[in-house]
Parts: structure tokens; sequence; C-alpha cells
């Protein structure tokens, strides 16, 4: 379009608002969650990145039309209300649900006929240490084998108060799927059958899993054995 075809009551800051430089000005305004290249702290840095900031990124929320047969999915599930928000990214489809929300969600999922997902194939833990008030993220996998579809849920809880309902009673698999997460995340599904660890030892104390969780220097004892921590064992030269 040319400057004499140009709408002449359009405003000129729309036409800049996905240029590089206003993006990285609204960048820079984000609050910055940690230094360094890789977080490490009160250790020498050898990098050269000790003053790389890294910036909390906002939440995504996609705007419509989302492309594909996402639009048609979410105008099926409807229930606005109980969606936070709906992220499109790499050929995903993500429904941020209101955790009080899940259970009716999943059930409509699985029994409209113009949905009809089957199967959730997983439920998988995620923790964002930096995420404050939204630390936890349990994210269920959803398959339609009548329509070939995927979808996932998507639901965000604070560690002060990891708790989320059980989809057990809509989606029997998810009993040890949502053990496991339990077990590595200690995010707590309420009405849960028997929420025991699945992997790790009856006896283990922590979740291995969360981003806060020792990497090493651990030293471990159950059931009669005892590993000692990497520096106390034997190596050879």
């Amino acid at each position: 379009m040319s400057e004499s075809e140009q709408d002449p009551t359009a405003d000129p800051a729309d036409a800049d608002a996905n240029l590089p430089a206003r993006l990285g000005e609204e960048r820079l305004n984000e609050p910055v969650v940690r230094m360094g290249m890789f977080g490490v702290e009160d250790t020498p840095d050898t990098s050269g990145f000790g003053l790389l900031r890294v910036y909390q990124q906002p939440p995504l929320d996609s705007p419509r039309p989302y492309g594909s047969y996402f639009d048609e999915i979410a105008d099926t599930l409807g229930l606005s209300d109980a969606i936070e928000r709906v992220v499109v990214d790499r050929g995903e489809l993500t429904f941020h649900v209101r955790r009080e929300r899940l259970p009716e969600v999943a059930a409509k999922l699985r029994d409209d006929p113009a949905l009809r997902f089957e199967l959730c194939s997983g439920v998988s833990g995620v923790h964002y240490l930096e995420d404050t008030g939204r630390e936890l993220h349990a994210v269920y996998h959803m398959l339609s084998i009548t329509h070939n579809r995927r979808v996932r849920l998507e639901v965000s809880v604070p560690d002060a108060d990891p708790h989320v309902p059980s989809l057990v009673g809509v989606y029997p698999t998810c009993n040890w799927h949502e053990r496991e997460t339990w077990d590595f995340f200690g995010i707590i599904f309420d009405g849960h059958p028997a929420l025991t660890r699945i992997q790790m030892p009856d006896d283990w104390k922590g979740h291995p899993q969360r981003k806060d969780y020792p990497l090493g220097g651990i030293p471990v004892e159950y059931r009669g054995a005892k590993i000692p921590p990497p520096e106390e064992r034997r190596h050879y030269q």
C-alpha cells in the first residue's frame, strides 16, 4: 500500500508496535529474574556473562484465529470462564485451565461427540522457580482417537498450595501418571485413590525433579543400603 492509499485515521503508533526496537523496549521493562549465564551465585564468574540479565517472560496468550482445527475445538469446548488463556505454539494447542474447573473441562473434552478426546496419554510436571504464585504446573496430554487430534490442558498452582483436582475419575490412566508427577514434583492431586510414590523409594525425602532440589552431595540411605554423596565416593585415576 502506497502512502497515498494509507488509512488517514490509522494510528501511526500501531504501525510501529512490532518493530524490533519497540519490542526490545517492552522486554527491558520486564522484571529481572536472575543475573549471569547460568544463574550460579557466590562463585567466580569465568564465562564473561556475569552481567547478563534474564528477564521474566510475559505470559503467552495467542489471539484468534488459532489456525488448523484449533478454533473448532475452542468453539466446541466453550467454558470460556474456566479457561485462563489459550496458547498456540509450534503447532500445539494448550488450554490454561483454572484448577477448580479442571475435571469439568476434561469431562467435556471426553464426552462431547464433536471432541471425543478419549485418552489422556500422560501428565507432566513442570517447576518454574521464578514464576511467583504459579511455580508448579501440571500438563495433561489429550488424544482424540476418533478425530486424530491432540490438545493439552495446563494447570498452574503456587508452591505454597500445590493442590490440583485428580482426573482419575475422568481418565483412569491418570492414576499412574499423577502418582509420578506427585513423586517428582510434589503436586498433590486431591481425590486420587492412592497418591503414593511410584518411582522413588517410599521413604525418599523431597521431590527430585524440582528446580530447587540439590543436584548432589546428598547422602542416601534406604532399605538397608547407603549411598554416600559424590565427594565421598571412591574414585579411580
